[in-house]
């Protein structure tokens, strides 16, 4: 399946490209970011259509795929909107304006909606051959509507609260992402035309379960119009529809705030009632009724869009929570090191003996968990410093924090207010930390702090020893479970050194005055990289082996762009793994016809950032320059955050993350799209060998957590560029 987006090229783009075999008419420099980021939530959208699934993880992806369009409309097409009302013309990295980008953005998401629509159509087909149904109103009979109508009674009558719309009554507030349906009455007692809505509160399911044995289920809004009568008695329903809006839901930082705390908690409060971005409204609707809702939510601002007959296409993911083992993904119990078990737990001395990395989601997230945990528990221990991203609901890091702090240690939080729709639960957390007594920061104003940092500070013979914990992933216990992200832990004192100055530079803006390994953002991580990439275009001169790969979740920089258009042509040989959106243009000769950029969809989420260069040798090779980080390679990572990046050198380590993770990556056949110059992805074919990433993972355990107790015969299988294991 081939999917592009048309866009006409701006004239610098035409007159950057006089390249040959590159026609500037079809060939801009650049694809668009928000149309690049759509085609992604294509290609998560696609894995709802692939027969290699379990049917309830296609619905799964499919529910994903709600989300992701969601949460696009709320920031990324809010911003674009924000832009485009108050007339700022900025253009794109590929010469597009606002409104040019809105007007490319709703075409393409309204044909995204109807793909969505059309698969769960096709979905709901399938679940009911398996003996899963969502019955329409015309099931509810018999036993069935009498079941429905005591749970209607006894539970929904007392929640639910119709209101008229007249000028005694005025249009109500409806909260972002809210499910609404609104109904034209005839009074029976005069005829009279009478309009009501009906809010669907958010703290009840979209879909309610029949009793019994076979899995039958109603949505709510079937519910609401089947028991509409006892909803208005004396009344008979003319039309009805639903609708449901998506607001801005973006916070704008005000640089001169002056209390950061205060600002997001009353910011948060305005965040609910942001300008509604997209109104989506039932394809059957009655033009009468569609009339209405524009009128009291479209205006002029609003996108409106007929999104088929099921809105919120998110809330399919209630429906996989269905005890159906035969329909899912064979469950799987992450590893915990060996290496860490054969030092009897001990987190400290396995560090000691050699750095250890810990592959996600195939080791166990309990590692870091008890790294600090005995930290915590360690009397030895005098300080713990951890940086706070993202750390979930129910988070066992921060209860490990406080507990360290109430011990008696000397314990630093950097929380990250900044992180987009955290920023609430990460108040909440900070707040918890405060009153344990852990020394709480908020980092910088305009930047935010997405570096995945953890140091420990030991007392041991002969003074004191840091123990370092480095990810690419955030500390979260859920996430780490279905994401693939990296953990370093090591005890080298230069890293140590380096953390330590990277959280004085977040705590006391110190800026670092020399860091032996790390490289961070935004001081020197871009300059550092492009050095890399030059090294590369040297050695490409002197006829060495050149040769980058890197492994990331976006490309967008245009510097960076223009950097790897540069390393191509000087004969660089490329390979980029970018689950999401990619703004580089791949395979156009005389600009980039040595770089290669493939996306990896599948069961696990790709988050982990690795970059290897070779270094005048072929990759993989054990002379490569090895990083991994906390950065992708988008303007935000370089300029307005504060990330990481540090080189791997142990042998075990780099063999581990270069010659199985990366190579695993680039050989995989089965969750592959290939990224073409036109801009389409296509899947990459099976073939004769298949190769799947994450199911190679799930069976081989890692090197460097392995422990002295396997034989060589019980080496990890040796992956080939040429020829998968």
């Amino acid at each position: 399946m081939r999917y592009a987006f048309d866009l006409e090229p701006s004239d610098h783009d035409a007159a950057d490209l006089h390249q040959p075999g590159a026609h500037p008419s079809i060939t801009p420099r650049y694809f668009n970011r928000e149309l690049s980021w759509l085609n992604f939530n294509r290609r998560v959208l696609e894995e709802a259509r692939n027969p290699r699934h379990p049917l309830l993880e296609r619905l799964r992806f499919l529910s994903i795929s709600g989300a992701n369009l969601d949460e696009f409309f709320m920031v990324r097409v809010a911003g674009l909107k924000g832009q485009h009302l108050q007339q700022i013309e900025e253009v794109s990295i590929d010469g597009l304006t606002p409104g040019q980008q809105l007007a490319a953005i709703g075409i393409a998401a309204d044909a995204l909606m109807a793909e969505q629509q059309s698969l769960w159509e096709e979905l709901k087909r399938e679940l009911a051959t398996a003996n899963i149904a969502v019955l329409d109103e015309a099931a509810l009979r018999g036993d069935v509507e009498k079941e429905l109508q005591a749970l209607f009674d006894g539970q929904l009558f007392p929640v639910l609260t119709p209101q008229a719309l007249d000028p005694a009554h005025p249009f109500p507030f409806i909260p972002n992402l809210g499910l609404s349906l609104i109904f034209e009455l005839k009074r029976l007692s005069d005829g009279e035309t009478v309009h009501e809505l009906v809010m669907i509160p958010s703290s009840l399911p979209r879909f309610f379960r029949l009793n019994g044995e076979s899995s039958r289920f109603v949505a709510m809004e079937t519910l609401l119009r089947h028991f509409s009568g006892r909803l208005f008695p004396g009344f008979t329903v003319k039309a009805s529809a639903a609708f449901r809006i998506i607001r801005d839901s973006d916070i704008e930082l005000e640089e001169e705030a002056e209390d950061l705390v205060r600002y997001f908690r009353s910011a948060i409060k305005r965040r609910r009632r942001g300008r509604v971005i997209r109104l989506k409204v039932e394809t059957a609707i009655p033009q009468k009724l569609e009339r209405l809702i524009r009128k009291e939510l479209g205006g002029e601002d609003t996108i409106i869009s007929e999104a088929g007959s099921f809105l919120g296409i998110t809330d399919l993911r209630q429906l996989v929570d269905e005890d159906r083992p035969d329909l899912k993904f064979p469950p799987y119990t992450a590893r915990f090191p060996e290496r860490v078990r054969e030092h009897d737990g001990d987190c400290f001395a396995a560090i000691r003996q050699k750095d250890i990395v810990v592959h996600h989601p195939y080791e166990s997230f309990d590692v870091v968990l008890a790294f600090l945990n005995q930290a915590t528990n360690d009397p030895d221990v005098v300080a713990i410093k951890q940086t706070l991203y993202r750390a979930g609901k129910q988070s066992a890091v921060i209860r490990a924090l406080c507990d360290a702090a109430e011990a008696g240690k000397s314990v630093t939080a950097v929380v990250e207010l900044k992180a987009r729709f955290d920023e609430e639960q990460n108040l909440h957390w900070a707040s918890q930390l405060e009153r344990a007594g852990v020394q709480v920061v908020y980092g910088f104003i305009e930047w935010k702090t997405h570096a995945k940092i953890s140091m420990v500070v030991r007392r041991e013979s002969g003074g004191f020893k840091t123990y370092c914990h480095f990810g690419t992933g955030n500390y979260h216990p859920v996430t780490a479970r279905i994401y693939t992200d990296i953990s370093f832990f090591t005890a080298d004192p230069r890293a140590g050194r380096d953390a330590a100055q990277v959280f004085n530079y977040i705590t006391g803006y110190v800026e670092p005055a020399k860091l032996e390994l790390l490289t961070i953002s935004p001081v020197h991580l871009r300059e550092r990289v492009f050095g890399l990439i030059d090294q590369e275009i040297a050695n490409a001169d002197k006829g060495l082996p050149a040769a980058i790969w890197a492994k990331m979740n976006s490309l967008a920089d245009q510097q960076m762009i223009d950097k790897l258009y540069e390393a191509s042509a000087a004969g660089v040989s490329i390979d980029l793994v970018i689950r999401g959106l990619c703004c580089l243009r791949p395979g156009v000769p005389g600009l980039s016809e040595n770089i290669r950029v493939k996306s990896i969809v599948g069961r696990f989420l790709e988050h982990s950032r690795i970059w290897a260069f070779a270094n005048g040798h072929e990759l993989p090779s054990p002379h490569a320059k090895l990083y991994i980080s906390s950065a992708d390679w988008m303007s935000r990572n370089f300029d307005r955050r504060v990330e990481y990046a540090i080189p791997l050198e142990n042998e075990t380590v780099r063999d581990q993350v270069l010659d199985q993770v990366m190579v695993a990556n680039l050989i995989d056949t089965e969750q592959s799209w290939r990224l073409q110059p036109d801009g389409t992805y296509v899947r990459v074919e099976p073939g004769d060998t298949p190769f799947n990433l994450h199911r190679y993972f799930m069976t081989n355990p890692s090197l460097s957590g392995r422990g002295a107790s396997h034989s060589t015969s019980d080496a990890v299988p040796k992956l080939s560029l040429d020829r998968p294991a």
